[in-house]
């Protein structure tokens, strides 16, 4: 996806500060926006040997190969290990870390106290920024606080007030806009994407979400959820927790139960929005459906519902059974159409 041309004025807004770089910058945005992918070529551009006119590599030079293949001397990415590519969780096997680590931040020290490669900048990714506990974050911000000469923190968030307060307060923001839905949809066409008005609202905008949604393996588990919710109250909740349960089982790690509750959160929003007349947000082609669903519904019990959906979203981090929490999500949703 090309992410330059969807955020042009923030890949100039980073250009223009080339040449008098901070310690730290601090992207942040809701997710999916790209903003990993922003920074990423924005390091690569830094690193490169010979930039181009628009700052971006030039995909040629040594040091563009050495990124590209992911060992870069004066690169380092810390992210959880369940984002790296092409992770597959064998069944009985340890789960990948949804975090970063405290090691993966202690191994920080090593690449500091090594000289850079031709005396140049050194750089360090962090993806999302969110996902260290206290503990972790503690130990990036000592780094923070007392920076090597010649190097660049990039962090990444789509949940900055999850950060510590110390730690925001050590970084130049960088904020990153929902791009115009007109901008978004040409470059999800020119990524092939089918339906991308669909895609793109049920993505809230963000073009990078909305194309994970609808890639194959993707868009089963939301038309899945679309098709039990629209039932209301004849909803099965203990069969549609069932089903989606083993979707995030065959997944294998790449859904999550905190997706299948934004997705319940999403349809409680455009349920509030149809009870007050107003037209959907996220599931446009269901606007009929939601409209007499809410019909059905008093405003004020919605209201309790989505309060009740934040509490989910926290606990459905580190569920105690994903079956019995999957349960109570569908039992609360049915419970909505309740005498």
């Amino acid at each position: 996806m090309n992410v330059i041309e969807l955020h042009f004025k923030v890949w100039a807004g980073l250009q223009a500060r080339r040449e008098h770089l901070p310690h730290s910058l601090l992207l942040v945005g809701q997710k999916g926006l790209g903003k990993f992918e922003l920074a990423r070529r924005f390091a690569a551009g830094l690193l490169c040997e010979s930039p181009q006119s628009n700052g971006q590599a030039c995909g040629k030079c040594l040091a563009c190969n050495w990124f590209e293949q992911g060992n870069h001397p004066d690169f380092r990415l810390l992210q959880p290990d369940a984002l790296g590519e092409d992770v597959e969780v064998e069944d009985g096997k340890k789960k990948p870390s949804q975090q970063i680590t405290i090691d993966q931040v202690r191994a920080l020290d090593e690449f500091f106290n090594v000289g850079t490669h031709r005396g140049g900048l050194r750089i360090v990714i962090v993806n999302p920024t969110e996902a260290m506990n206290r503990s972790t974050a503690n130990s990036l911000l000592k780094t923070l606080e007392e920076p090597s000469a010649d190097t660049l923190f990039l962090l990444v968030s789509s949940e900055p007030m999850r950060l510590l307060p110390t730690i925001r307060s050590r970084c130049q923001v960088v904020p990153v806009p929902v791009p115009a839905a007109k901008l978004a949809g040409k470059v999800l066409a020119d990524e092939g994407l089918q339906q991308s008005e669909r895609w793109l609202a049920l993505a809230g905008g963000s073009p990078a979400l909305a194309l994970d949604l609808a890639a194959s393996g993707q868009s089963a588990w939301v038309e899945l959820l679309v098709a039990r919710l629209g039932k209301g109250r004849n909803v099965d909740a203990l069969a549609m927790a069932a089903e989606l349960e083993k979707a995030v089982k065959d997944s294998k790690g790449k859904l999550l139960l905190k997706h299948v509750v934004e997705g319940v959160q999403k349809w409680l929003v455009d349920l509030t929005l149809a009870k007050n007349g107003l037209p959907v947000r996220y599931f446009l082609p269901q606007q009929p459906t939601i409209s007499g669903l809410a019909d059905m519904i008093p405003a004020a019990r919605l209201i309790q519902s989505y309060r009740a959906a934040i509490s989910r979203r926290q606990e459905a981090e580190q569920p105690l059974n994903a079956r019995l929490f999957l349960e109570g999500l569908f039992l609360d949703y049915r419970a909505l159409f309740a005498n």
